[in-house]
């Protein structure tokens, strides 16, 4: 089985990415496509021909952790920065891939396992609720209180 080349993108720089695969520019919504799908891909700076791909990825997960349901606090930010140049840096940067590809990998059985015993897909029946309760408290926060506001007579 012959092995395909990653997709190449190319960023020029007016900060305009180019998928050189689909003949067309891209936003960093649809590399965060690609990268959901597991497409292999790399990005080049078209000037100097420089491998960017991981500047453009911690792009994204900056663009993450600021539109709300941050996943990394303060304190392990702080510790990661902390572990950059130190004795550990490579064995932390190791250690930190191999539990997030455990986790991962643990995360299909363990649903499967939950819809299996109650007979929805908790994670989406979660996701629902916490939804729901969101509507609600916006219609609450959102509209003034009707106690009151009718007069008896």
């Amino acid at each position: 089985m012959p092995t395909t080349a990653p997709r190449l993108i190319k960023k020029y720089p007016n900060r305009r990415l180019y998928d050189t695969g689909a003949s067309r520019y891209v936003t960093l919504n649809d590399i965060h496509q690609l990268v959901m799908e597991k497409v292999e891909f790399s990005v080049l700076d078209a000037r100097s021909g420089e491998d960017i791909t991981r500047s453009i990825l911690l792009q994204l997960i900056a663009e993450q952790e600021q539109r709300g349901a941050a996943m990394m606090s303060e304190e392990f930010l702080s510790q990661l920065v902390r572990a950059y140049g130190g004795p550990l840096q490579g064995m932390v940067g190791t250690y930190l891939q191999q539990c997030l590809r455990l986790f991962m990998a643990q995360q299909q059985p363990l649903q499967d396992r939950m819809r299996s015993m109650v007979g929805v897909d908790p994670v989406a029946t979660m996701g629902s609720l916490a939804e729901r309760s969101l509507d609600i408290w916006r219609e609450t926060a959102g509209s003034p209180t009707t106690a009151g506001s009718k007069t008896e007579r």
